[in-house]
């Protein structure tokens, strides 16, 4: 469905994108995840004809995006991070607007009937967009890159700004989309690609750092070994403890407290579980272990790990 082909983006002596390639295949779910400045956005506009590349090709469905970009843009449903809305419109009035830009030939009240139904607009047709909320926003956004049934929808950063209510709504819509069409997710939220991405492509600072499928990408954060333990008892006995136990490899206070018990990040080294070792070296001092949770990596966290990882 989308193949990319060594992208090249410079901007004067910077480089944005520095050689990126992969493929999405028909159907899939892709999340392509970077921190701000990675270059997601600028392979997004890249992909949809937004901009050019100083090198590279794009084809969509077999169409270059710069050799054939009408057939292309066809194929094509983009939300931009900050969806086009024009807000003196109501919903009804942009739906038809963006009908007519898209040359969209399909029954035009069917069709605008069925995407409101799937994006759930339907009860806020006939209001004026400025007057929704960022929420529906959205869903109005999502809708327009749905008309003319296009069968590659590309969502840019479709949840910032959105209420946890509202974040979980988008990602479900997104999963139900993943159906029917191929989809492409661009955000910097690790949760948000795991929750409804199949495959996962990470970027940073203008190149491919992993390709993989999402279950491949969890194997790899799991071997994270770092936990936040609570424990009552004297902040420097158990810090004491803590320190000693085999595999350890940090351990600091928090500032965290509960009564009279501390929270600790603890680390140990790969491979090795020192949860059971941890329990009985408290249990002998009559130091009760209050709470114990995994500290999940951070997106950042990962970039450190793969970059160092592709350096070995």
């Amino acid at each position: 469905m989308l193949k990319v082909e060594n992208l090249v983006k410079k901007y004067g002596n910077a480089t944005a994108l520095a050689g990126i390639s992969f493929t999405v295949e028909k159907g899939e779910i892709v999340g392509f995840l970077g921190p701000n400045g990675a270059g997601k956005s600028t392979t997004m506009n890249i992909i949809t004809g937004y901009i050019s590349s100083n090198v590279g090709k794009v084809y969509i469905d077999g169409d270059e995006i710069l050799e054939n970009p009408t057939a292309a843009k066809k194929k094509i449903g983009y939300l931009p991070e900050q969806p086009p809305l024009y807000m003196e419109m109501t919903v009804e009035e942009y739906l038809h607007f963006v009908y007519e830009l898209r040359g969209c030939t399909l029954p035009r009240k069917q069709h605008l009937e069925e995407i409101c139904e799937v994006v759930k607009i339907t009860d806020v047709r006939s209001r004026v967009i400025r007057n929704l909320s960022k929420g529906y926003k959205q869903r109005v956004g999502i809708a327009a890159a749905l008309i003319g049934n296009p069968p590659l929808i590309i969502l840019d950063e479709p949840t910032v700004g959105l209420d946890p209510k509202q974040i979980i709504e988008v990602r479900n819509l997104i999963r139900m989309l993943g159906r029917d069409h191929t989809v492409i997710l661009s955000t910097h939220i690790l949760s948000e690609a795991q929750a409804v991405c199949d495959r996962m492509v990470i970027i940073d600072h203008g190149r491919i750092v992993a390709d993989g499928k999402t279950e491949e990408i969890n194997r790899f954060i799991q071997d994270n070994r770092r936990y936040k333990v609570t424990i009552a008892g004297p902040q420097n006995e158990v810090l004491a403890i803590l320190k000693k136990l085999p595999g350890v490899v940090a351990c600091e206070p928090l500032s965290e407290r509960d009564g009279d018990a501390i929270a600790f990040a603890i680390e140990a080294k790969s491979g090795i579980d020192i949860r059971k070792a941890m329990f009985y070296a408290l249990a002998e001092k009559n130091y009760p272990l209050m709470g114990l949770e995994a500290i999940g990596m951070s997106l950042e966290d990962i970039f450190i790990k793969l970059v160092d990882k592709e350096g070995a």
